[in-house]
Order: C-alpha cells, then sequence, then structure tokens
C-alpha cells in the first residue's frame, strides 16, 4: 500500500499561501513536478503513491488525467498570483510516478504545453520525465523532445533477470540499450536508475548492472539502496522468509563498488546516490529540492514547498479529480516551517551534496555543528581541505556514514 501522507494544519480551500511565503521568493528557483500515478504493474518494494489502471476509473482514469493535471496547472498560476507571489519562468519540469510513460506522449506534451502557457519556461531549462524501458518507442520519445522534453530517466534497477524478478520488474535487460538508442537518436539526454542490495543480489550482479548500465555511456546515474518499506510485498516476503532480510555491510560495499566503477567511467558524484558526466547534467530539478528552492506538485498525493511553506495533495487520485473538478485546493494538509526546522533540514539535504555545507553557517543551529568538525575529520568522515576552507564536504566514508554524520552536527 502507498504510504500515509504527514499530519498537519488543514489547507485552505482556495489554496491561498500565507506572507512567509512570498519573503525572498524573487531571488528562489520555481520548478514543477508532475506526479503521474499509473503502473502496469505494482512493484514489491515500492510504497509510491501510485495504481494500475484497473483499480480506477471515471474521472481518475488515465484517459482522462491528463485534463485533470492541467486544470491543477491553472490552478496552480491563480493561487501564486492571487497569493503575492513574483511571476517566474519554470527552471525545471520533472515527470514522476508511477511511469509517467504509461501516458500517451501526447498527454505529457499537453500537461507540459500548459505549464508553460502558465509560467514559461527559462533558457535552458531542464525537463524530465521518468519511463520504465518497456514504456518507450521511437515515435513517443521524439514526440517528447518534440514538445520541449530535454531529459529522460529510464528505471534500469538491474541488468540480472533474477534481481528484476525479485524486484517485479517487467522489462527484460535487453530492452534497456535500445530505449537509451531511441532517446540519443531523439537527442534527449539519459539517466539510468539503479537499485542495490536487492534480496539474493551477490556483489558480482551488482558488478554486472554496473558494467552493463556504463556500457550505455549514460549522461546520469543513480544508484540507491534497497529500503524495504512497512506493508510493500517484499516486506511480506522478508517477513515470511520466503527471502533474505536486507544487509547493511552488503549494501556498503556495494555503494563502495558503485563508486569505483562509476568514477573510473568519467562520471562524478554530485549528491550521495547521483553521478553525473558533467556538471551541466546533473538533475537540477532533485537539486532543486535539496537547496530548498520553490517548487509546485501537481497531482494526487504530490508535495509542493514555496518560501518554507510546505503541503501535500490528497492521495486517492478520485478524490484529487473531484476536488479539482469543484475548483476546490486538492491540498489535503500544510505546514509552515520555522526558521530553526528550515535550517536542520537545509543540515540535511545540503551535507549530502558535493558542495558541502557552510561551516561558519552551522552556528545558527549552536555550537554543536561547528564543534563536531574537528572529530568527524578525525575519523574520516568530512575531508579536511574542503574544511580548511569553511566547507563541510563528505568523504567517501562519510557518504556511506551520511545520516550519522548529520546527526553528530545537528543539536540534541
Amino acid at each position: 500500500m502507498p504510504s500515509a501522507l504527514p499530519l498537519g494544519d488543514p489547507a485552505p480551500p482556495d489554496g491561498l499561501l500565507p506572507g512567509q511565503a512570498l519573503d525572498g521568493a524573487a531571488g528562489r528557483a520555481f520548478g514543477l513536478y508532475v506526479h503521474i500515478p499509473f503502473c502496469a504493474v505494482r512493484c514489491g518494494y515500492c510504497d509510491f503513491n501510485t495504481y494500475t489502471a484497473t483499480e480506477l476509473g471515471g474521472g481518475a482514469s488515465q484517459d482522462a488525467y491528463a485534463g485533470t493535471a492541467v486544470a491543477e496547472v491553472d490552478f496552480a498560476a491563480a493561487v501564486l498570483k492571487n497569493s503575492g507571489l513574483p511571476a517566474r519562468p519554470l527552471s525545471t519540469v520533472f515527470f514522476g510516478g508511477g511511469t509517467p510513460t504509461l501516458l500517451p506522449a501526447e498527454d505529457l506534451a499537453r500537461i507540459l504545453r500548459a505549464a508553460v502557457a502558465a509560467w514559461g519556461l527559462e533558457p535552458g531549462a531542464e525537463v524530465t520525465t521518468e519511463a520504465n524501458p518497456d514504456s518507450v518507442t521511437p515515435a513517443s520519445l521524439q514526440l517528447l523532445a518534440d514538445a520541449g522534453f530535454t531529459r529522460v530517466s529510464f528505471g534500469m534497477q538491474s541488468a540480472v533477470p533474477h534481481v528484476l524478478k525479485v524486484l517485479d520488474r517487467t522489462h527484460t535487460p535487453s530492452r534497456v540499450p535500445e530505449a537509451v538508442r531511441w532517446a540519443r537518436d531523439a537527442g534527449l539526454d539519459v539517466s539510468l536508475d539503479l537499485i542495490y542490495g536487492t534480496p539474493g543480489e551477490s556483489l558480482e550482479d551488482w558488478r554486472f548492472s554496473l558494467e552493463t548500465a556504463l556500457s550505455y555511456a549514460p549522461d546520469h546515474i543513480s544508484a540507491y539502496a534497497l529500503i524495504v518499506e512497512d506493508g510493500t510485498k517484499l516486506a511480506a516476503q522478508i517477513r515470511r522468509g520466503e527471502v533474505p532480510e536486507i544487509d547493511d555491510d552488503d549494501h556498503a560495499a556495494k555503494y563502495e563498488l558503485a563508486d569505483e566503477l562509476i568514477s573510473a567511467a568519467g562520471l562524478a558524484w554530485y549528491e550521495v546516490s547521483n553521478w553525473s558526466r558533467t556538471p551541466e547534467q546533473a538533475c537540477r530539478h532533485n537539486l532543486a529540492y535539496w537547496r530548498g528552492d520553490d517548487w509546485w506538485g501537481i497531482g494526487p498525493g504530490a508535495h509542493s514547498h514555496v518560501g518554507g511553506v510546505r503541503w501535500w495533495n490528497v492521495k486517492h487520485p478520485t478524490a484529487y479529480a473531484n476536488r479539482l473538478g469543484a475548483g476546490l485546493s486538492p491540498a489535503a494538509g500544510r505546514e509552515t516551517l520555522d526558521s530553526q526546522t528550515r535550517n536542520v533540514e537545509r543540515v540535511m539535504l545540503e551535507a549530502r551534496l558535493n558542495s558541502g555545507l557552510d561551516i561558519p553557517s552551522l552556528g545558527g543551529l549552536g555550537d554543536t555543528g561547528r564543534h563536531a568538525v574537528a572529530g568527524l575529520i578525525a575519523d574520516g568522515l568530512v575531508d579536511p581541505a574542503a574544511a580548511f576552507k569553511g566547507r563541510l564536504v563528505l568523504t567517501l566514508k562519510g557518504r556511506l556514514l551520511a545520516d550519522a554524520v548529520v546527526r553528530r552536527i545537528l543539536p540534541d
């Protein structure tokens, strides 16, 4: 089952934002996230807010979804204007899911056209869609490129059939190089998403997946450790002893191997789980999240953030469509973050970036963070040369223990 929404304050039916959201808005980038909540099958490890086509109908159907998403685009544009936010063109647009490319490419293009009509695009804006390798064709990818998409992120996950089977992935490994070639032919940048630590995956399986992915010369690779979420099929299989439990030492060994092979292939890490061939090919949309910029999330369960005000939409596509159909905000709840909470979140996110944290700014959270730096250097978790220049940048060992580093920085 999809994970639960957070608790928060009631969101106003008109969606209007408080004055805090306006502070400094002109200096922040503005992006758009579009959630497409459809999948051909539900993968056993996934707790995202997704549904198969047979689970939904009416205004929540795949056929009607583009129109509903466009309605929220129009609603969002009106809310931002009526709240007094300055007009800002989109710096990034990201279609995620689910499997966005289960919708016809023309539907994705229609949503993008509505967003561009509402806000415009910055010159050189990044426009990404996630895709399964078996959900695209040369024609669909060309249509997306012609519509203004610049980047596609394929959910490869693994090149090993038995690993894909445990993950309930539907594509065959041989489809990935075809999809990458078609995307290249359409003029799109290519990212490949991998997962390591699947029960039954050996270190050699993981090496094969990495080497296979790198042989396709992607512009970007994401490698995420498998997390077993409560309520998923995989969690139940592990609980029943049908597949092995997750092993932290196995995760660490596989992360080290990933960094070794990906770096040797000419891609550099810029966030703990992400590597790009050039700095320009880093995922700018995700960087906006990690740096605390503004974005509006379209779709059921989508989250938004503007100037320290965060809100989230109702989860079920039918409830989402019904609210928009009635001219109401689809938001289920929201919260306004105080400066202390924003500083804590900044530390948690920026510590994961290769640009690191500004050490003097840690004083805003008390003395704990600055006093912890010497110990982090001594333990080999932080780069001493960067620290001398006032930046806290994780070493490879630090990346393996990023959460522990953050705990040592933050006050109790």
